[in-house]
């Protein structure tokens, strides 16, 4: 499971030229899961994600989690996260789980973030056309994958 999180002023998903959801300042996270993901994923990304420490104390350290600034959480899936180039220019993305797989796990991967984040967490439309607007703050952008914990 890959995660992209960007420190955002705000953030938005339009579908179909309408505002599926929209966030202030918080985090912005890109999700990507592939086969082999399972909930030691989703559990070790939640909470990972809840403490990360990217966001500026009052001496401008990035010292505070998105809890310790009462911010808002978007999740958007994107399979592309795992896309693979090693071969030619056009990316594959065999990696990346089919819907049977990867719709249950968005899911209960939102559910357990907003669990432990203890209010809502915004989303995308699972395999939606969508446009995400952001305003990436610093830029402060993070890649984490799940299978890389060193």
């Amino acid at each position: 499971m890959r995660v992209l999180i960007q420190r955002v002023s705000e953030s938005s998903v339009v579908i179909d030229g309408k505002t599926k959801s929209s966030i202030g300042k918080g985090l912005l996270i890109l999700l990507g899961i592939e086969n082999s993901d399972a909930e030691e994923d989703i559990e070790f990304l939640t909470k990972k994600i809840i403490n990360l420490r990217i966001f500026d104390d009052e001496n401008g350290v990035m010292n505070k989690s998105v809890m310790d600034i009462d911010g808002e959480i978007m999740v958007v899936s994107q399979f592309t996260l795992h896309a693979s180039i090693k071969k030619g220019n056009r990316p594959s993305y065999i990696k990346a789980a089919k819907p049977d797989i990867s719709i249950p796990l968005y899911k209960q991967f939102c559910e357990t973030l907003s669990s432990i984040f203890g209010k809502p967490v915004q989303t995308g439309e699972f395999g939606a056309d969508m446009k995400v607007h952001l305003v990436n703050d610093g830029p402060v952008t993070i890649w984490i994958d799940s299978k890389v914990r060193e």
